[in-house]
């Protein structure tokens, strides 16, 4: 299950096997058990490969599993899918053949549509859509974006775009014109809430009245918003022995957001939830499930409170899948309110388990092809949905939110 990440490893990565094991498999009720600092092996020194009684680094754990249950190796969807969560312009920069192969990969997995999430706003949006549409105007929908910086300077917030004065009406009348362009949506990134910031230093609110306008707007233009608010609850503590996702936040430190110079998750999240509150005529989908996957009581009742907001499941299959049975309870109670995404685009093997995922009920599976398990040290179990459940999360669900996806997708099917 696990090896070595395609990106460079400190060697000294050297927490205890048993170290390892009980931060990764301890029940999250129990309070941990102090831990001693773990050994690292001198230079020169036999290394900590756990043979012959050595210690185990955790960079070297790598168990095969020697379970033999039913599998289900799925590379194809079962029904036409909709990926709600897309970054065409962030990891394709615009390159035509990155582009041709994508589609590729969409058409081999049955993957109808994409949403690019990508689109900026004015001269920026009008070149997105046209690289996009050059070839494939029918399979994707483009979601436009906030330049809240403006022609401001990047270190000094003070100049920035959104603390002049009508920003908000402003940006209004941006997104208008982007609908005329073709502007499906609104995504807002997680940097409103944990990276800009105030004249004073202080970080900008999700929940400023000063974006009021923004969101309003969207609400009448008809215009989803799409946006991610705070981020892994393991982000927002120490990296310690105790953080179940170590290894990653080892790899990237600056992903981190523990501290108090950083704003606390549940007030961000809060301050989420306050916009979906203050603006009931505007559809929110909260990336990532609803930003809060670990814990699916709490976007149950946000979603039992706010009938306008809905979840998206982008780069989340590794927390759904490790809760197999709270997930599809989940799913199946809120069947008309989850959409299907991925934070692609994905190779194909990185989409091969999202299907056996939603679709199997196979047991202890990889939800990455990576060597080493990109989000936690676990494995995932399918949920396997019913038919009629399926096509909500897969397709339904986008056709019914989201502007564009009904005409294009019905024309995709009616041609097969």
């Amino acid at each position: 299950m696990f090896g070595s990440p395609p990106t460079c490893r400190s060697p000294i990565v050297s927490i205890l096997l048993a170290v390892a094991v009980g931060a990764i498999g301890a029940a999250q009720a129990q309070e941990p058990a102090a831990v001693s600092p773990a050994p690292v092996a001198a230079p020169g020194a036999a290394p900590l490969d756990g043979r012959d009684g050595r210690d185990l680094a955790l960079d070297q754990f790598r168990p095969q599993s020697m379970l033999r249950v039913e599998q289900h190796l799925l590379k194809r969807a079962k029904y036409p899918v909709v990926d709600v969560h897309v970054h065409p312009r962030v990891k394709m920069h615009e390159d035509p053949q990155l582009l041709d192969d994508f589609v590729r990969i969409m058409d081999a997995q049955n993957i109808a549509m994409c949403v690019s999430l990508d689109g900026g706003v004015g001269a920026k949006f009008i070149e997105h859509a046209a690289f996009l549409n050059a070839k494939y105007a029918d399979r994707w929908v483009i979601f436009a974006n906030v330049d809240w910086q403006g022609d401001g300077k990047a270190d000094d917030p003070a100049t920035w775009d959104c603390l002049r004065p009508d920003f908000g009406r402003r940006v209004a009348m941006q997104l208008a014109e982007a609908k005329q362009h073709g502007a499906c949506g609104l995504k807002v990134f997680k940097q409103l809430g944990l990276g800009y910031r105030d004249a004073d230093g202080s970080f900008l609110k999700v929940d400023d009245p000063r974006w009021d306008p923004i969101w309003q707007a969207c609400g009448e233009l008809g215009l989803p918003v799409l946006i991610h608010s705070g981020d892994p609850a393991a982000f927002f503590t120490p990296i310690d022995a105790q953080n179940e996702r170590w290894e990653e936040l080892h790899r990237r430190p600056e992903w981190s957001f523990y501290g108090e110079k950083f704003p606390k998750r549940e007030a961000v999240l809060e301050q989420f939830h306050n916009i979906v509150a203050r603006h009931a005529k505007t559809i929110f989908i909260g990336a990532h499930v609803a930003n809060n996957a670990e814990d699916l009581a709490s976007v149950s009742a946000a979603l039992d409170k706010y009938p306008n907001l809905y979840a998206e499941t982008a780069a989340r299959i590794a927390e759904l899948g490790r809760q197999p049975h709270t997930s599809r309870k989940f799913i199946m109670k809120y069947a008309d309110r989850v959409l299907f995404g991925t934070d692609g685009p994905r190779s194909a093997e990185r989409l091969y388990p999202h299907w056996r995922f939603f679709e199997t009920n196979d047991e202890y599976f990889r939800y990455s092809e990576a060597p080493f398990p990109p989000q936690g040290l676990w494995n995932i179990y399918g949920i396997g949905l019913p038919d009629d459940v399926l096509r909500k999360v897969y397709h339904e669900n986008a056709a019914k939110v989201i502007p564009g996806v009904r005409e294009k997708l019905d024309k995709m099917i009616n041609a097969k």
